[in-house]
């Protein structure tokens, strides 16, 4: 699924490309993701300038001029891609298998093709972004200042769920998806498995600047590739490069040389480095 750096990736590369250019056209190949698109709506978009291409937590949110200054909300789902064309003095090229939506802004053709289909597409006025459903009950971002060794340590007093877990939980900090949250434990030194009221302040410090750390380091590298991702351009990420745990049970540890261990915890896998993490 992708993450917080993948959709940063395709949030910079559809910020480049689109902003400031005028919707032409709008077209559905179908009405519903994992929940109905407002078809109508979005279409009602035509002659709309870009104003911004921005992010909150994994939801791409497109910012468009005029009466409301209405916002795209676009989520990835688990497969979901978007992919940006040139297709200036040219026909728009034919359907990709599983697209199901696509918004020509100017020269560029912007597709969206997911097959699993557990993406999301909405339509809101900017004064009602914020207390939209999908949007309202979201934790601080993990780059922003408000998350904080303080507000880490907070949040974790009297908690017995795996810290690795918690770092996954939108409602306290978002976008720390699985791959992240295992390696941002390994630089913290802190086992993904202890109890998250059991962390100092010391080791709240520690996870805080290496969340942030890998974050950037993987939004750097355009994000990670392992499966579906790809940016707006069909490039892959190439910080799986770098993974220092994530995928590589059974190899050695790039620090220590001990084996690297896995467990499935709260259904997904996790990895660490015995001798490493505490």
């Amino acid at each position: 699924m992708p993450e917080l750096p993948e959709v940063e990736t395709v949030r910079r590369g559809l910020a480049q490309r689109i902003l400031g250019e005028r919707v032409r056209e709008v077209e559905f190949a179908r009405a519903d993701l994992r929940r109905p698109m407002p078809v109508a709506a979005i279409r009602a978009l035509r002659g709309r300038r870009c104003t911004a291409c921005d992010r909150r937590s994994k939801y791409l949110l497109i910012r468009f001029d005029g009466v409301g200054e209405p916002v795209v909300i676009v989520h990835l789902g688990m497969s979901g891609r978007v992919f940006v064309e040139d297709v200036h003095g040219r026909s728009l090229p034919p359907w990709r298998p599983h697209e199901h939506w696509r918004m020509r802004l100017g020269d560029r053709l912007v597709r969206y093709v997911d097959p699993r289909r557990f993406g999301a597409l909405d339509l809101v006025d900017a004064e009602g972004l914020a207390s939209h459903p999908l949007l309202a009950s979201l934790g601080p971002e993990p780059l922003g200042p408000e998350f904080d060794a303080e507000y880490l340590f907070a949040r974790t007093r009297g908690r017995k769920v795996a810290i690795k877990q918690l770092l996954m939980d939108a409602h306290v900090v978002v976008g720390v998806g699985n791959i992240y949250a295992s390696e941002s434990c390994f630089r913290a030194g802190v086992r993904p498995s202890r109890a998250a009221g059991r962390l100092t302040r010391a080791d709240c410090v520690k996870l805080v600047d290496a969340a942030r750390h890998v974050l950037e380091r993987s939004i750097r590298a355009g994000g990670t590739t392992l499966r579906d991702y790809v940016g707006v351009a069909e490039d892959s990420g190439w910080f799986q490069r770098e993974l220092a745990v994530y995928g590589r049970a059974g190899e050695p540890c790039r620090v220590c040389g001990a084996t690297i261990r896995h467990a499935v915890m709260g259904q997904r896998a996790t990895y660490w480095c015995p001798r490493c993490q505490r």
